[in-house]
């Protein structure tokens, strides 16, 4: 099940012309697909775009009605792969994944569509990644637009620009013959607004009629000759082309005064937080009318040489704001000037910071340094002052704590790394390599189990180079969802073909829980649309891997320990492979927990169990905290001045998992830990004997209370 249901919000995509649609970039995103005519619609979940994946399944009935395929691929090269349609045919179709990770995964198939062109609209939706909020490296999808030749468009983060985008997209799509990106960052898809509406439009030409009539075209096929015809073509063709198209329909915007002696060159997904720095200097407001020229690039590639110079015209000053780096905008903005002989002064990266996210307190920084050089005037006389101190930013690492990503509250991975970490006890430190995923937490404190990362569904790969029969196995760890994403066909390959003899493990959740808990092939839900319940040990023996183990209770964390410790141990030839499953806590409580409160509001029995520490027993060691790392089980402190040490306790986040306990019992470290089952609703018989077990466990205490030496009245 996905994190979030938008059932109700898929409603609003029926609205007709005219109608005004309220919600976030993501929904506005469909809708425009849906009022655009395309004919198919496919990609991989990823953050930022994941809740785009997750309203298209949601509207499968309303994409049927029009007679739009969609697909929930199995990786991003699969879903680029779908865009072949629109190759041969005049069908509008979309794709959508993280960028530049997404990008990297399907670049064989994206280089081979920008190469051979296309007939219908080809869109990559592109959810932009960068920055504080990121999951991945710091990349850009620019380099790749520039490399092969895509038109890539990053609109203002608002509705209407989104849809707008949307639209041009594709008809700038078939106006070149080339495959258009469309760029949408972390805000885009979030942000919230309206737009107006118009009717959803069926595809001219549906995939199901295609099948009628099939096309084909041997000049669009990328083998020599036709691919050397193709280079000749970008440049020829489809390059003026696009070039045209972004003139004639004005996508690149400019606001502001028509003649000043400065401008700002800005990326379209930044034009709100420029505008903000210039509102905090008084020079905008909050409507966007600004004092200072913006010329806001709404395509980002092709940049157009005239439409740029023109803009220059009559200034003596410009700033282009790019985030990220190289600075591709900003060299290719140097080299017009410099072929038009011009006079302008183009800052950019002098101004502003060569990597990072560009925040609010950046951009102003930036856009003040720029106009206190560049046009001084143009600031408020306080701003000017030279001995003018900026505001200093409180310094809060020694306030506020370190928090690193973990697993959350009953996670069934966090066992695993336990299990894994009493057998390093044992057999020492051995090589691990880590994928993408939840289960990379295991990285980090307390398990420290796991290092680099490679790319998802890469981790046994990773491990190939130490796979060559030294002291100790290699052991890789790998995700049910980096297992269905590229594992299988890459790296279980590998060891296969290679004849490792590595240990891999399969962290099955019964999700692909790191990008929302969407159904993967081995889900055990019911799936109306989508192949579940099929078995990652049926696959990994069905390619030749024999020594395979399967665990359906990771929380039993000694029963873990030993298939663990058999596979580094035995002397069976050929990889090893334990596939460990239990069900993602985060995804369980989401299904059970409004069942069970259903169930407590009308009045039927209800168990929960719940787990504590003894405190009189507990002696302070805090080993299970160390093995454990559940943010449930944290340090309390007493009121006995005999107990210098905090001892441990469970917090009432607790979910009733057991993990603590089972940690505790596997690595023999105390008896602290009990039990305890919340009785909602109880039956009469229950609260008799609660009462009864109340007035004797009083009855004892106060015995015992009378028996004690009592200081307290001493002179």
């Amino acid at each position: 099940m996905a994190e979030r249901s938008f059932r109700a919000e898929v409603e609003d995509l029926r609205l007709g012309a005219g109608a005004t649609f309220t919600g976030e970039g993501i929904l506005a995103l469909t809708k425009a697909l849906l009022e655009n005519g395309v004919g198919y619609v496919g990609g991989y979940q990823g953050a930022p775009i994941s809740h785009l994946m997750d309203v298209l399944a949601d509207a499968q009935d309303l994409l049927a009605e029009l007679g739009v395929r969609f697909e929930a691929n199995a990786n991003e090269a699969a879903a680029a792969a779908m865009l072949a349609a629109s190759v041969h045919y005049p069908i509008r179709g979309a794709v959508t994944f993280k960028g530049p990770v997404g990008v990297n995964v399907a670049s064989d198939a994206l280089a081979n569509l920008s190469s051979s062109g296309v007939t219908g609209g080809a869109l990559i939706i592109l959810g932009e990644d960068y920055g504080e909020g990121s999951s991945i490296m710091q990349e850009r999808s620019h380099a790749f637009a520039m490399k092969s030749q895509f038109w890539l468009l990053d609109p203002r983060p608002n509705l209407p620009s989104i849809v707008r985008a949307v639209d041009h997209g594709f008809a700038l799509s078939e106006a070149s013959n080339s495959p258009v990106m469309l760029m949408v960052r972390i805000r885009s898809c979030h942000v919230t607004g309206t737009f107006t509406t118009r009717d959803n439009r069926r595809p001219t030409l549906s995939v199901r009629e295609a099948l009628s009539a099939p096309r084909s075209d041997f000049a669009r096929v990328v083998l020599p000759p036709m691919s050397y015809v193709h280079e000749q073509d970008k440049v020829r063709n489809r390059w003026p082309a696009a070039e045209r198209y972004v003139l004639d329909h004005k996508l690149n915007e400019r606001f502001g005064p028509q003649q000043a002696p400065v401008g700002i060159v800005v990326q379209g997904g930044m034009y709100n937080g420029v505008v903000r720095a210039l509102q905090r200097l008084g020079l905008a407001d909050i409507y966007g009318e600004t004092q200072v020229p913006l010329y806001v690039l709404n395509v980002t590639y092709p940049l157009v040489s005239s439409e740029f110079l023109d803009f220059a015209q009559g200034k003596q000053s410009l700033l282009v704001v790019e985030e990220g780096q190289p600075e591709f905008i900003e060299q290719t903005l140097s080299t017009f000037l410099y072929r038009a002989q011009g006079t302008v002064r183009l800052h950019g990266k002098d101004m502003l910071p060569m990597a990072g996210e560009y925040t609010g307190q950046v951009l102003l920084d930036g856009v003040t340094a720029f106009l206190k050089q560049a046009a001084p005037h143009l600031l408020p006389a306080q701003v000017r002052a030279p001995n003018r101190d900026a505001p200093q930013i409180p310094d809060l690492s020694k306030t506020v704590p370190v928090r690193p990503p973990g697993f959350c509250t009953g996670c069934p991975e966090r066992p695993i790394f336990a299990a894994l970490k009493l057998v390093q006890k044992d057999l020492g430190q051995h090589q691990i390599s880590a994928d993408i995923g939840c289960h990379l937490f295991g990285a980090l404190p307390p398990f420290e189990v796991g290092g680099a990362t490679m790319g998802y569904g890469l981790g046994p790969a990773a491990n190939g180079a130490f796979d060559g029969g030294g002291e100790r196995r290699p052991i890789s760890i790998i995700g049910d969802g980096g297992f269905w994403h590229n594992g299988l066909s890459s790296s279980f390959s590998n060891m296969v073909f290679n004849k490792s003899d590595g240990l891999a493990v399969v962290v099955d959740n019964y999700y692909s829980a790191a990008t929302g808990g969407q159904d993967v092939m081995s889900s055990r839900a019911e799936n109306a649309t989508k192949a579940t319940k099929n078995p990652i040990s049926g696959a990994v023996k069905g390619i030749g891997i024999r020594w395979v183990r399967e665990i359906t209770n990771t929380y039993d964390v000694g029963h873990l320990r030993d298939v663990l410790r058999e596979a580094l141990t035995t002397n069976a030839p050929g990889p090893k492979v334990i596939v460990a499953s239990s069900e993602c806590m985060l995804n369980r409580q989401r299904r059970e927990k409004p069942l069970r409160q259903q169930a407590i509001r009308d009045g039927r029995r209800v168990e929960a169990p719940r787990f504590g520490v003894d405190e009189a027993i507990c002696t302070g060691d805090h080993a299970c905290i160390r093995l454990s790392g559940c943010p449930s089980l944290s340090l309390k402190r007493l009121d006995d001045p005999l107990r210098d040490d905090p001892v441990a306790s469970i917090d009432q986040s607790c979910v009733g998992c057991g993990n603590c306990g089972e940690v505790a019992d596997a690595a023999v470290l105390c008896p602290s830990f009990y039990r305890a089952d919340v009785v909602h609703n109880p039956t009469p018989w229950e609260r008799r004997r609660a009462a009864f077990r109340a007035r004797v466990i009083g009855w004892l205490q106060a015995r015992r209370q009378a028996r004690r030496l009592d200081f307290g009245g001493a002179a």
